[in-house]
């Protein structure tokens, strides 16, 4: 039974879509069946691993509403062992289509149940904020990676997501647990950065995942080729970056 990890943080701009492809990417490098769920309506994990998102049948919109199954939904890429849970603008709907329907925190959870065996790890992508998509997302996690830039105001949207965490945990997933907080767009000459670690570790030092991803011109790059950066350039600081980071986390779970 695969693992499902789901990749938050309400704030926008921290490379969590980024992250969450490249782990996705990375583990599949590294010889494991992996599935990558977008459900933020924005689309850009699914662009990201070369799904033109004008192509797409079926899709996490339709997986949410009951209008398809996981297996009608999900699309093969390029990449080795790696397989998307597409999305694209048409999810934005949900979060009000949601309100009326039964289990609507857990819709995602249920959908993914079936295809579930047939992977070793589901990586969900959550939209950048703490909406319906998000609840959905961490329900069907078992454990969370929170990918956060290393500034102040960081720190206060990770307050906010803890809070979070804590509600779904305690109203409708008592197993999740924070699997690793993963710093990004690190810059180890900047005393802000230093500052902002150094208050992570007085609070969350076990759950600091030791490979920070630096600021990469290629990972910046390989979006726009509809690539994650093991694909884009294997030998780039960023694609070193990624593999030590899936290799760190299926090492924790």
């Amino acid at each position: 039974m695969g693992v499902t990890l789901t990749f938050a943080n309400q704030k926008g701009g921290v490379g969590k879509t980024t992250s969450a492809v490249n782990t996705a990417a990375a583990m599949g490098h590294l010889g494991k069946k992996v599935l990558l769920c977008d459900c933020d309506p924005q689309g850009n994990a699914t662009s990201g691993v070369g799904i033109n998102k004008r192509d797409i049948i079926n899709s996490s919109y339709d997986l949410l509403i009951g209008r398809a199954a996981a297996k009608d939904c999900i699309v093969s890429t390029a990449f080795k062992n790696l397989d998307v849970l597409p999305a694209n603008i048409a999810l934005a709907g949900a979060e009000f289509e949601l309100v009326d329907l039964e289990n609507r925190e857990k819709r995602l959870r249920m959908g993914l149940e079936s295809v579930k065996a047939d992977y070793d790890y589901i990586i969900v992508d959550c939209p950048p904020s703490l909406g319906i998509l998000t609840v959905n997302s961490l329900v069907a996690a078992d454990g969370i990676i929170i990918p956060m830039q290393c500034e102040y105001f960081a720190l206060e949207g990770l307050s906010q997501l803890m809070i979070s965490i804590r509600q779904v945990k305690k109203l409708y997933n008592p197993d999740i647990e924070i699997t690793g907080i993963l710093l990004t767009m690190y810059n180890g000459r900047l005393n802000l950065t230093m500052q902002v670690v150094n208050e992570l570790k007085k609070y969350y030092a076990s759950k600091i995942i030791s490979t920070p991803v630096v600021r990469n011109v290629r990972l910046s790059e390989a979006p726009s080729h509809g690539k994650p950066i093991i694909a884009y350039d294997r030998y780039s600081k960023g694609s070193i970056a990624y593999l030590d980071i899936a290799k760190e986390i299926m090492e924790r779970i």
